[in-house]
């Protein structure tokens, strides 16, 4: 973006406000030919259907109530009327049914009625003012001069007053560079597009002031397009900030090249790396690893020329509005297309690793660097996942309860699910506060991606430097078969080391300790300790050691063990797991073991 446009005078942003209804995302045109594509198109037919089908549901459904069920947000309200403003909106535009637009006059009412839209949690606002912003500008037509004026005057007093405040401020969400960016920028900005033409003065000045703090966020995308806060808040990070993005263009004509920030244009390729082969994603950072639900991957597929973003999308079975709204046909995927196998991020510094492509068997390994200090983190540098033969056997714990006392301040690092002994990490000397630094980042320092071997290394010193001299950690996949996980340690004095990684399989150890076999859905996996001599696993509940300075702290994890390694005043060593799935035998026989010099 030219940092010059910052420099006119705010009403300059609206010069060329397309005058008409709808103008957000969408025109008239647009949805008579949306119309025409949803009955000739069979995926977009029976997608319609399914929304359709949820539109009726709602017919019947109460409106939304003004609750804060944690004291702290109106959150999940916020989204589920601007869910359902959005289904109701766009099957009023494609069915010509009075009754949804009435229901959707229903939702937005008691929302109005609310004593306010809860913006000490500004998520809150931003995302109702969104839904208000579609609903005004979707229906308009529907609606009289005074159910415009209403829908106006709350969107104002509720919405862009209190935004409005926050840019002349300068602070908070206006100067963050993560999720909240976008998506506050974004939902206000809906608004102030909707709203643009009768409240001219109000509208342009948030205009202004979401132009000049959208980059903060968005410059996080480069050099690769990924997102340091992991899927889930890439998902949400992203959704708004190319709906914003989308309204901008179809408003006012251009999104002042926002678009072309380093990395944006790469971001698509985020998702299909992040997401094992059977679906369930590297869920590092709070969130979970279900399947990501991303719309917006057929918006940067249109808008980059790179119909492969939208690969997985195109596959759901269910869809929302906006899925329907951007939808672009095709078949092309990842496999088609040749894209490697393999993939580092530079700045977020994960690498993703399988072993094919459009296989749900195939074999998967996320690693993550990156920074502790990132929004969302957890003390998990060096942790991975795995996936082969169509399950997860290396799991990622995912985010803990967000209302625990202190959960995004200074007692984040005492929970178990964000220290690194809740990660399939290392932890030395378990007795410190915190078990990894705090403050500490890590690159991913050599890559390779080959047929036969692929690997990265990561240098974890920075989060171990109170107890270790060199901490290295490198993930190697061997043959596209099995998966190796190598660390090199020097500590400044011999210290208890433990190795330790996180499945929802049955273990059983061998009588030596040296290898055991994990077993879940009557599948098979094998983990050999290939070094150092003498070292031996054991099986544990995931949940605070002993020594954890703080072990009462989110204790229990059903369904989750951890297997497990201890060395005991351990000072120079070289620890080497092997993994091989479904055989009882390494599919090489015996692996040497070389240092990292030799990858």
């Amino acid at each position: 973006m030219d940092k010059a446009l910052l420099n006119l005078p705010a009403t300059a942003f609206l010069k060329a406000l397309t005058k008409s209804h709808p103008r957000l995302l969408v025109s008239n045109e647009d949805f008579d030919q949306l119309k025409a594509r949803t009955v000739s198109d069979p995926k977009l037919q029976s997608w319609r259907v399914g929304l359709k089908a949820q539109a009726e549901e709602l017919l019947g459904a109460a409106p939304s109530k003004y609750e804060i069920p944690d004291g702290l947000r109106l959150l999940a309200t916020s989204r589920r009327i601007l869910d359902r403003v959005y289904t109701l909106a766009m099957i009023f535009r494609l069915e010509g049914d009075p009754r949804f637009a009435q229901r959707a006059w229903q939702e937005l009412a008691a929302a109005e009625a609310f004593p306010d839209w809860n913006p000490r949690h500004f998520l809150d606002t931003a995302e109702m003012t969104h839904a208000f912003a579609i609903g005004y500008d979707w229906l308009y037509d529907v609606w009289t001069p005074d159910q415009q004026t209403e829908l106006r005057l709350v969107m104002v007093q509720k919405g862009l007053k209190p935004a409005v405040a926050v840019y002349r401020a300068q602070k908070g969400w206006v100067r963050a560079r993560n999720n909240w960016n976008q998506v506050c920028n974004g939902g206000i900005g809906m608004a102030a597009l909707a709203l643009a033409a009768v409240e001219p003065q109000l509208c342009a000045e948030i205009l202004k002031g979401a132009l000049a703090s959208l980059p903060l966020a968005m410059d996080e995308f480069a050099p690769d397009g990924a997102w340091k806060e992991g899927p889930a808040y890439w998902n949400y990070a992203t959704h708004y900030n190319c709906v914003f993005l989308a309204a901008l263009e179809s408003a006012l004509g251009t999104d002042y090249d926002l678009s072309a920030t380093p990395g944006f244009s790469l971001t698509g390729y985020f998702p299909l790396y992040f997401t094992g082969p059977f679906g369930r994603t590297f869920n590092y950072a709070d969130g979970r690893d279900q399947p990501v639900h991303a719309a917006q991957t057929f918006w940067l597929a249109r808008k980059f020329r790179k119909p492969v973003f939208a690969w997985d999308q195109r596959r759901q079975p269910k869809a929302t509005a906006l899925d329907i709204l951007w939808y672009e046909p095709g078949h092309v995927g990842p496999k088609s297309v040749g894209l490697p196998l393999d993939r580092h991020f530079r700045g977020s510094e994960v690498a993703f690793f399988r072993s094919e492509w459009e296989n749900p068997r195939a074999l998967f390994a996320g690693f993550k660097a990156g920074d502790n200090k990132a929004s969302h983190s957890h003390l998990d540098l060096g942790s991975f996942v795995f996936d082969a033969l169509g399950a997860r056997w290396a799991v990622d714990l995912g985010a803990g309860d967000y209302n625990l006392p202190g959960y995004f301040r200074a007692q984040r690092g005492t929970y178990y699910r964000l220290r690194a002994e809740g990660q399939n990490a290392l932890v030395i000397n378990p007795d410190a506060e915190p078990d990894q630094d705090i403050k500490a980042s890590a690159r991913i320092t050599r890559f390779d991606s080959k047929p036969g071997r692929a690997f990265a290394v990561t240098d974890l010193t920075p989060a171990y430097r109170k107890h270790a001299s060199k901490v290295w950690r490198g993930l190697a996949l061997l043959d596209r078969r099995q998966l190796l996980v190598q660390d090199e340690i020097e500590a400044n004095k011999p210290s208890d080391v433990w190795w330790f990684m996180h499945t929802p399989a049955a273990i059983r150890v061998d009588a030596d300790g040296r290898a055991a076999i994990l077993q879940q859905v009557g599948l098979q996996l094998r983990v050999e300790i290939l070094s150092p001599d003498g070292a031996s696993f054991q099986i544990m509940d995931a949940a605070p050691l002993p020594e954890s300075p703080h072990p009462e702290r989110q204790a229990k994890n059903e369904g989750v063990k951890k297997l497990a390694i201890r060395l005991k005043d351990a000072s120079r060593t070289r620890i080497a797991v092997l993994f091989t799935p479904g055989t009882a035998e390494s599919a090489e026989g015996p692996r040497k073991v070389v240092p990292f010099a030799e990858w």
